[in-house]
């Protein structure tokens, strides 16, 4: 599957080299033509690795993960000139205001909105998913770090064949069915995003490199 990536900093480095070992074509995009971290995952990864513009990245792609700065990621999105009608987006970001210690949410994603819905209402014809921002990204795309990967995951979106084939990439990273979340539609962001406040305080009080909770129904 060609699979694009938009944000060049370790979060889509540690994406896209994780879908590249699982046999797809990744584009992974930036702002300019001459991304130093972009020509560097080219250099790092096989020959289905190739690097663009966002715009060049979200038309390569099938499926497209937003893996920009929470604070900027609808700047973000709107550089790559298109609707993403039929497109999935799917989004990993959060919106961390990092100008407090410990970081809190900004304000305009918190409580009554969030960045998957924002995506969403911006790009009404994309089939927009909201997971794996709740942990650590390393950890994310290879969840067998910890627990021998029994741990959980969400996911929340209104498009139920986007959620199928957004499960089926979380698979193939090492995600367990029964550990993968459905909470719901997008609106559920709101939900996943403010959690990551709890769990960057988890992080702090227990001071371990990898950290996630499990979900026992």
């Amino acid at each position: 599957m060609k699979i694009g990536i938009l944000g060049t900093g370790q979060v889509g480095n540690l994406i896209g080299s994780r879908l590249i070992e699982n046999g797809h074509q990744v584009m992974i995009g930036g702002r300019e033509a001459n991304n130093e971290r972009g020509l560097a995952f080219l250099k790092n990864n096989s020959e289905n690795a190739s690097y663009g513009t966002f715009e060049e990245a979200s038309f390569f792609g099938e499926i497209i993960f937003n893996a920009t700065n929470g604070r900027f990621a609808l700047d973000a999105l709107k550089l790559c000139n298109t609707d993403f009608e039929g497109k999935i987006i799917i989004d990993v970001a959060n919106p961390l205001d990092f100008s407090t210690k410990p970081p809190t949410l900004i304000p305009e994603f918190a409580n009554t909105n969030s960045i998957g819905e924002s995506i969403q209402n911006l790009f009404p014809k994309a089939k927009v998913i909201k997971t794996l921002n709740t942990l650590g990204m390393a950890l994310a795309v290879n969840p067998k770090q910890l627990n021998d990967g029994d741990h959980s995951v969400f996911v929340a979106g209104n498009d139920e064949n986007a959620k199928i084939k957004t499960k089926t990439l979380l698979t193939e990273f090492g995600w367990n069915v029964e550990n993968l979340n459905d909470i719901g539609d997008i609106t559920a962001s709101r939900a996943m995003e403010s959690y990551l406040i709890l769990m960057i305080r988890l992080s702090m009080s227990l001071n371990v490199p990898m950290l996630n909770i499990k979900v026992i129904k």
